[in-house]
């Protein structure tokens, strides 16, 4: 992990490096290359795979469904058997531990309590001569939860899609899950009943995303897919953009921390390491204003890393994209974070929300050292789906206006329209559309 010296470096440098690509396609490792290669009979890239696979989908339904789920999962199964069973939800509510499964329902609680707050409403407002003017926010009809499955099971992912889902009031959620020995984690399933979603698949990967967008004889089209994956569910979700809505494109995770000389060296390598632990690809960055707590925070790191079960994907992220910049002050660390438009800003210094104005570019903000980026992944209730690889510079944080849209609402009665129709009749004249000033006119006269 390099300690960089913005001084010395130049600042017009330091913002280079922290400049992210949104995102581009990543090149596969050789052991996934070398699967697929043998599985597809030749040698394709993440995005030829994906675009075949979507377009068998959408031509040939449960057929090319049941077609992948085999050849890449392994599962010949009939298309009855990827809807989740009653039974199964029985089965997992006996097996999980009753601890985790109250710890998922208070979160739960937290997130549902959080995001009735942003419910937008529908307004009307009237103006002169009885004109009607108004907006009207609809919740979606169907969507889509893709959650990631096989080597790890993340239920907070299906709380932080589903809840705000079910707070807007879409009429039916679906999920996709690729299961694991034909089995879904349990309490995954707990977590999707507890975030009201109706029915589950279990399908994964990018025939998932296509089924969901196109629909097949037994998945339902859904207006809107959310929600992360690995390269080959992010691909399809650029691939079926259009044919649906989709929540963003995600990236590896990101943590960037600015703290001054006031910051726990230990407190501020934990949280690195948070991020470090979940992909070599993710980025773990501090920009502080203190040369001795640079040291200090590289040094706690290494000790800390020594001790960390997923310690080869850990270090292996640190050597790659883990970095300790030294600003001249804490406005230029600020000025460097804004740049970076980090996916989660930690701000550990003596005033931390003194700094909060000078934020642009953030998923989510964490302020003080006793507000770790954990927190909201899994608790505090602000939603964990949050833009990455530069991206919060105009996206938004998954929230409860994702799952619905806006409808504008217009009513005028005749003395209104007649009081402003030479004004659109002359701009639609201008523009060369006269049957737009004749509907006008027709009415005037």
């Amino acid at each position: 992990m390099q300690i960089i010296n913005a001084k010395e470096m130049g600042e017009a440098e330091v913002e280079r490096l922290l400049t992210k690509v949104a995102f581009d396609e990543v090149e596969l490792n050789p052991k996934i290359r070398e699967a697929n290669r043998k599985l597809f009979g030749e040698d394709l890239s993440a995005a030829e795979l994906v675009r075949r696979i979507v377009t068998d989908v959408r031509r040939k339904g449960d057929e090319a469904l049941l077609h992948y789920t085999k050849l890449i999962d392994k599962v010949d199964c009939s298309p009855e058997a990827f809807l989740v069973t009653q039974g199964e939800y029985e089965a997992a509510e006996k097996e999980a531990d009753t601890d985790v499964v109250e710890s998922l329902r208070k979160a739960a609680a937290n997130v549902r309590k959080y995001h009735e707050e942003q419910k937008p409403n529908s307004w009307m407002t009237y103006r002169d001569q009885g004109s009607i003017l108004g907006q009207a926010v609809i919740p979606l009809d169907r969507v889509g939860i893709y959650v990631p499955g096989g080597t790890a099971a993340y239920p907070s992912s299906v709380i932080m899609n589903a809840v705000p889902a079910s707070v807007a009031g879409v009429r039916e959620i679906i999920m996709m899950v690729p299961p694991k020995n034909g089995k879904i984690n349990p309490y995954v399933l707990i977590a999707a009943k507890e975030a009201g979603v109706d029915k589950i698949y279990k399908i994964g990967g990018a025939q998932a995303i296509a089924a969901m967008a196109f629909g097949t004889e037994t998945i339902p089209r859904v207006d809107k897919i959310t929600g992360p994956g690995n390269i080959f569910v992010t691909l399809a979700k650029k691939e079926v953009y259009g044919h649906c809505d989709i929540d963003m494109l995600a990236g590896p995770s990101e943590i960037l921390i600015v703290a001054d000389e006031t910051a726990d060296p230990v407190y501020v390598a934990a949280d690195m390491l948070s991020q470090a632990e979940h992909d070599p690809l993710a980025s773990s960055i501090v920009i502080t204003d203190s040369g001795a707590l640079a040291e200090k925070v590289a040094e706690e790191a290494e000790r800390q890393l020594a001790r960390l079960p997923r310690k080869e994907i850990a270090e292996a992220s640190l050597e790659r994209n883990g970095r300790i910049f030294v600003a001249e002050d804490i406005m230029q660390a600020m000025h460097f974070a804004n740049v970076s438009a980090p996916e989660h800003m930690e701000l550990l210094t003596k005033e931390p929300f003194q700094l909060l104005p000078y934020v642009r570019h953030a998923g989510a903000v964490f302020l003080g050292a006793y507000s770790p980026e954990p927190l909201g992944d899994y608790f505090a209730g602000p939603n964990h789906v949050l833009p990455t690889g530069g991206t919060a510079r105009y996206y938004s944080v998954l929230n409860v206006e994702t799952f619905m849209k806006r409808t504008s609402i217009i009513s005028y009665t005749r003395p209104a329209l007649s009081h402003i129709s030479g004004d659109i009749i002359r701009l639609a004249e201008s523009e060369g559309l006269q049957a737009h000033a004749n509907a006008i006119r027709l009415r005037r006269e």
